[in-house]
């Protein structure tokens, strides 16, 4: 995730920075300035319709599809928006429940080993989710105070791991009925963080919506040249990349953020998250 100061207008206009879609959009943007060029010479010079009332049809068309595209990319938008934002909501509830669950196993005043066991497993639970969802594996250091198997669920494992040792806590006459209750609920809570974020890993936007908008995007672009040249002329060049610039970066950015796990610069900052969670569990069970 980039960190940046949003009152930095110049920066932003200014900038280029290495995440904006300008970057990835470039090539197309010339091959459509050149297209573009191509069809305006073509036909102010040799097919010279400028008076026809078919082509003067096909702006009205686009003026109509203009409407259509913009909402579409703005339910496109809105959705993926969702996305980030459950996802934030997510992170931010594990940050918490682990937070909690360690303040509520330093109030039990258990002994050095049991405490190295928590100090070590609850940050471990964040790590081992954050690779899981980046579709890694994460052992960590001290892999001896848990053993997990890397051919499956490690988070499920590592909360397995959790819940065995507070029931042994209770074997052991260490807490009682009522405080296993207490901890097993904060530990239930990684579990259905797991699954929100696991759904919105593996339930991306359905395929057959994604390819039209992009489908619809390229034709509309590509046939903007035909009915706005005899009002344009020349400057129809410029201004068609731009209008692919605008609607494509619109899509890109969507689909950027409807997984904001990852590593790319607009996604959660998921490491800070977890190294932020790794550092107060300790200073709470040292």
């Amino acid at each position: 995730m980039i960190n940046y100061n949003p009152k930095d207008w110049f920066t932003f206009i200014f900038h280029i920075h290495k995440a904006d879609t300008f970057r990835k959009l470039w090539p197309l943007m010339l091959s459509v300035a050149a297209f573009s060029g191509l069809i305006t010479f073509v036909e102010l010079n040799y097919i010279k319709l400028g008076e026809s009332m078919y082509v003067k049809n096909v702006g009205m068309m686009h003026s109509l599809l203009g409407l259509v595209i913009s909402l579409l990319l703005v339910f496109r938008t809105n959705t993926s928006y969702d996305r980030w934002w459950e996802g934030r909501k997510l992170l931010g509830a594990l940050t918490n429940v682990s937070r909690n669950l360690a303040i509520k196993v330093k109030s039990l005043r258990l002994d050095e080993s049991h405490l190295e066991f928590f100090e070590y497993a609850i940050p471990k639970y964040a790590f081992a989710l954050k690779e899981h969802l980046r579709e890694k594996q994460y052992f960590g250091k001290n892999s001896f105070l848990i053993e997990v198997d890397g051919g499956k669920h490690i988070p499920n494992q590592v909360a397995a791991s959790l819940s065995l040792r507070v029931y042994d806590l209770l074997a052991e006459g260490l807490i009682s009925q009522e405080q296993l209750l207490i901890i097993s609920a904060d530990i239930q809570q990684f579990t259905d963080i797991c699954g929100g974020c696991e759904r919105i890993k593996k339930t991306p936007i359905p395929f057959s919506y994604s390819t039209f908008i992009k489908k619809f995007i390229f034709v509309y672009v590509l046939t903007l040249p035909i009915g706005w040249v005899f009002s344009l002329g020349y400057f129809l060049i410029p201004i068609v990349p731009f209008i692919l610039y605008v609607l494509a970066s619109l899509e890109l950015i969507a689909e950027e953020i409807e997984d904001p796990f990852g590593m790319d610069a607009n996604d959660l900052p998921v490491d800070t998250i977890c190294d932020n969670i790794e550092k107060h569990v300790g200073e709470i069970l040292r």
